[in-house]
């Protein structure tokens, strides 16, 4: 048994920012455990452009932004053990791991920062006829093996769901000479950001087509085609509207599920939209000395905005670390999305904190020249104007700190958002 102060789940951009951030705040005895075989996460085949843009104000791919914390935990005494897996965080916070060097480790944690990230929903997910022929794949494995291996997945592609993969990779693949026949969405809106669609899809001509989805995959050794139709607004298929589209490669770009076994396991409480823990404003779970950060919390647009909440997450376990008392003793309000939000996080508020606090939501569909409110006890505290909200953008809104020492604790704060 290895005692440490902190134990940080994951070596990706989420859990190298919470170490650092812990450690800035006087934690000295850190340990961040990695399953793969170096740091850095999913950023390592993501060798666009457009990362660091609100964190570092400059245009960085993603194996540069992960560089930066990477030679930042250089400069510390932060323990990291990479090819590492995590089997178990038992009731006490002691995590269990596994790796061919150390055999079997148990770490004896103060604190543990999840931070596992997220995974892709597979074709078994989906409920898509047809034999299981090879060129059917999820855009996250069509990006490794072009980005780290090397090797070209096909050359006649259809990409079904308009995540940020999905659409990112429409023009990977462009750009090593595939054609990309169009992107399927099943909703009348994009999932991925607007600069994406302009950049991925517009600049290079591939079609969006919204309210379609792949009904049939076609070939038994090799994908041949696939059926395409529209949907209607149960997203059923429409019969009449099928299409027979020529293709070597599927590509599934569908969503992504946060990695939470682990979280599950210790019997943390989850939100149901999320699919992430329910966390206070400093990211900590219900389950003491737990707290969660990135997009095993929730997924993210942007690895700018996971550093910036993996911080949080640091800065709360070293709080816990240095002062149990504060956390046994603290005082929660609710946070509850109204109409036109999805979800919000954090899911509680401390009444007695002395900060502003961000909240972070999805709305549930497009609204163009709407508002976005902010209540508590069903009072108006602010009224932003927004042009556009859609889905696949986060957005935040600001409670005051002010507003909060106001509250009491049985209070609630909601965000809605008024046509």
């Amino acid at each position: 048994m290895i005692k440490y102060d902190l134990a940080v789940v994951g070596g990706g951009p989420a859990g190298m920012a919470a170490a650092l951030e812990a450690h800035k705040c006087g934690v000295n005895k850190i340990i961040i455990l990695e399953r793969a075989e170096t740091l850095g996460g999913i950023l390592e085949q993501c060798i666009h452009t457009g990362f660091g843009l609100h964190y570092f104000g400059e245009e960085l791919s993603g194996p540069e932004y992960a560089d930066r914390f990477i030679e930042q935990l250089k400069d510390t005494n932060i323990d990291v053990k990479t090819d590492t897996m995590v089997l178990d965080i038992s009731q006490s916070n002691v995590v269990t791991a596994v790796n061919k060097t150390d055999g079997l480790l148990q770490i004896d944690a103060t604190a543990v920062v999840l931070a596992m990230g997220c995974r892709e929903r597979p074709r078994g997910a989906l409920s898509i006829a047809g034999t299981r022929a090879s060129g059917i794949m999820t855009a996250g494995t069509a990006q490794k093996y072009v980005n780290i291996d090397g090797y070209m997945p096909g050359k006649e592609i259809v990409i079904l769901g308009s995540g940020d993969i999905g659409l990112i990779m429409a023009r990977r693949m462009t750009l090593e000479g595939a054609h990309v026949k169009m992107v399927c969405e099943l909703m009348p809106y994009s999932g991925g950001l607007t600069r994406n669609i302009v950049q991925c899809l517009d600049d290079f001509g591939i079609p969006l087509k919204l309210s379609t989805t792949v009904i049939e995959t076609h070939g038994k050794e090799r994908l041949e085609g696939v059926t395409i139709a529209k949907v209607d607004a149960h997203n059923q298929p429409i019969k009449g509207t099928e299409e027979y589209v020529p293709c070597d490669t599927l590509m599934l770009s569908v969503g992504l599920i946060p990695e939470n076994e682990l979280t599950k396991g210790i019997g943390i409480a989850m939100d149901p939209v999320t699919n992430g823990a329910v966390v206070t404003e400093m990211r900590e779970t219900d389950h003491p000395g737990v707290f969660a950060c990135g997009n095993v919390l929730q997924v993210h647009d942007l690895v700018d905005y996971v550093t910036m909440e993996a911080q949080i997450a640091g800065r709360g376990a070293a709080a816990y670390i240095q002062d149990k008392a504060a956390f046994e003793n603290a005082e929660y309000i609710s946070t509850t999305p109204g109409n036109g939000v999805r979800y919000i996080v954090p899911q509680k508020m401390n009444i007695h904190s002395r900060e502003d606090i961000k909240l972070y939501f999805r709305v549930s569909a497009v609204y163009k020249n709407a508002k976005v409110v902010l209540e508590a006890d069903g009072k108006v505290i602010s009224s932003k104007k927004k042009v556009k909200l859609a889905p696949g953008e986060m957005e935040n809104v600001t409670v005051p700190a002010d507003v909060i020492a106001s509250l009491a604790k049985d209070s609630t704060v909601c965000v809605r958002v008024e046509e």
